[in-house]
């Protein structure tokens, strides 16, 4: 790919058969007086270009929802890759809009980052894997023979809804407690949810003494990761443990929850730095 644009005989609007070189991955700035040709050069020649070929690569089904600009009076483009163009007529009066957001290429980043991103242990830097079912059960019995446990299984982490519909399969699956918002509370004794406010549920599989029922623990924890995606849960008196299928460290024991774009959005608590 060439390192510069090379734009020959522009004549779009006031330009008079303009030639020039802009260099690419750069931040070039076009100054001038009212009406010396900045916007045509920039939105009417070189945008303009650069949507038309993008354009000619969807097919003939997607181009007809969206506008096309007319093909610019210029004798060659080179060097010139899709392009977008933000209006400063069109733009949020939001302070805090960038060009990110105002383009929603943000959105496609967080989705990228989600898809394809490679976590890495904050304690040693090496990339976190997967836990087996053995892994967990030797992690967790670290703690000593006797000590109570429970198992959970994380459904629905920091969201807005009543989760009415969770809730009542949970029930007819034969469960009797959850842990909403870190209080473990009876499902027949639940109160209403609000709608507009964020929730955390965990739902209880198991309670039981560490170091005599490890077939029932491995068959609780097999249960727990197939409800939550992977991830299990364990509490008890000496502290809270989340173990992953996927996303775990070894070396510093620490597990993460599955990645996902709210991650990497400043509008959720999840993507707090």
């Amino acid at each position: 790919m060439l390192d510069r644009i090379k734009i020959t005989g522009a004549k779009v609007h006031n330009l008079k058969n303009v030639s020039l070189d802009i260099p690419r991955d750069q931040l070039v700035v076009l100054t001038g007086l009212s009406g010396s040709g900045k916007s045509s050069l920039a939105f009417d020649t070189i945008f303009a270009e650069g949507q038309r070929r993008y354009m000619e690569s969807l097919s003939s089904y997607a181009r007809q929802f969206l506008d096309q600009m007319d093909k610019p009076d210029v004798e060659s483009i080179e060097g010139l890759s899709p392009a977008i163009s933000i209006d400063q007529k069109s733009t949020s009066q939001n302070p805090r809009s960038t060009v990110g957001t105002i383009t929603e290429i943000y959105d496609y980043i967080r989705l990228l980052y989600a898809s394809i991103g490679i976590p890495e242990c904050p304690g040693c830097g090496q990339p976190i894997v997967g836990q087996s079912i053995d892994e967990m059960m030797t992690l967790i019995h670290e703690w000593p023979s006797g000590t109570m446990i429970t198992v959970l299984s994380p459904l629905v982490s920091n969201q807005k809804g009543e989760f009415r519909q969770v809730l009542a399969q949970l029930q007819q699956d034969g469960y009797t407690r959850i842990r909403l918002n870190q209080d473990i509370i009876r499902l027949d004794e639940m109160p209403s949810l609000e709608k507009n406010k964020k929730h955390t549920i965990d739902v209880v599989i198991d309670r039981l003494s560490l170091g005599e029922e490890d077939a029932r623990l491995t068959e609780s924890l097999e249960t727990a990761l197939k409800m939550g995606s992977g991830v299990v849960v364990i509490t008890s008196e000496r502290g809270e443990i989340r173990l992953s299928e996927s996303l775990s460290c070894p070396a510093c024991r620490i597990s993460l929850s599955p990645i996902s774009h709210r991650l990497f959005s400043f509008n959720s608590p999840m993507g707090a730095c």
